[in-house]
């Protein structure tokens, strides 16, 4: 699973105008590369290629796409890092929820992993009262522990459902949030290359020496190209949403992450033939409902103090 937080659009305005259609499609293709990538992480870890050597190669041909793509050897700012410690916090926690999950998908349909994981906005609502002093209101921990009671049905614990991919999974999601609040601590302070660039080369030296024990050469060229493909996806779902992100407001590109749902759903019943059962598909409707008017309520919020801000 794959997102960056918190991208402010580059117009201000963009909060008040109806959703080009462009923006619509780069949103949608966004979250399509991110379920594609998830797809293709649960085929090579189904295979046979060791999770930690997947994760290592999506973050290594990242790497080098971030590398030519921000013109790493004429950009000063994106090594510059002005909170040392957050960055470094910040790069181990992304390579630890794409290994948690790869580690979930091993043996979980992907419709089970996304639900787990689109609880991310309200597990990051929930943290940010005490990691950043934004504190939710009554409506929104209502919201929060309506979701929470979705995951419930969707891992159902004491049942065979629960087992220790649902562990990897809710891992992923915790670590994923603790993320998503220090990439918005730092987003005022960093520039978006060193934000990218420190993501993923962070994971590429840290994660080298186990990847090169526990891997092994691809089996294929075919196996090669979706190794190598992985970063690709990630990186291209990045710049999707960074661009969909410059054409419409953050409120109005957020709630596209559901149709990862659907897309997940999708390829994981054309490739692997998975088919979600009825109490993931409940558990999941539930999720996305909370999720939907905790991104509505905050959005409420968000214009109510732009307002009080004009007239003082």
């Amino acid at each position: 699973m794959d997102l960056i937080p918190n991208y402010r659009p580059a117009r201000h305005d963009v909060d008040r105008e109806a959703m080009p259609p462009v923006a619509m499609v780069m949103a949608l293709s966004t979250f399509m590369c991110f379920a594609v990538l998830d797809t293709t992480a649960k085929y090579l870890v189904t295979i046979g290629y060791a999770a930690i050597f997947v994760v290592w190669c999506r973050f290594l041909s990242h790497t080098v796409i971030a590398f030519f793509a921000f013109q790493g050897w004429r950009r000063a700012d994106m090594y510059r890092m002005k909170s040392v410690p957050l960055q470094v916090l910040r790069g181990l926690l992304l390579p630890a929820t794409t290994l948690f999950n790869f580690l979930a998908l091993r043996d979980l349909q992907l419709a089970q992993t996304v639900s787990i994981f689109l609880t991310v906005p309200m597990t990051v609502t929930a943290m940010a009262g005490p990691l950043l002093g934004e504190w939710a209101g009554p409506r929104r921990w209502a919201a929060i522990m309506v979701g929470f009671i979705g995951v419930l049905i969707v891992v159902r614990p004491g049942t065979d459902v629960f087992s220790p991919a649902i562990a990897w999974s809710i891992l992923a999601t915790v670590t994923y949030s603790l993320y998503s609040i220090v990439t918005r601590k730092l987003a005022m302070q960093e520039s978006q290359a060193s934000l990218v660039f420190y993501s993923c080369i962070f994971a590429t030296i840290l994660m080298a020496p186990s990847a090169l024990i526990y891997g092994r050469m691809p089996d294929s060229a075919f196996d090669a190209v979706l190794l190598a493909g992985l970063g690709v996806l990630g990186m291209g779902g990045h710049a999707l949403l960074v661009k969909a992100s410059r054409l419409a407001s953050a409120s109005k590109v957020a709630p596209f992450v559901y149709s990862q749902l659907l897309w997940m759903t999708a390829l994981g019943f054309v490739v692997f033939g998975d088919v979600p059962d009825g109490w993931t598909v409940l558990g999941a409707s539930i999720i996305c409902m909370s999720g939907f008017y905790i991104m509505n309520r905050e959005r409420q919020i968000a214009r109510r103090e732009r307002k009080l801000a004009a007239a003082g």
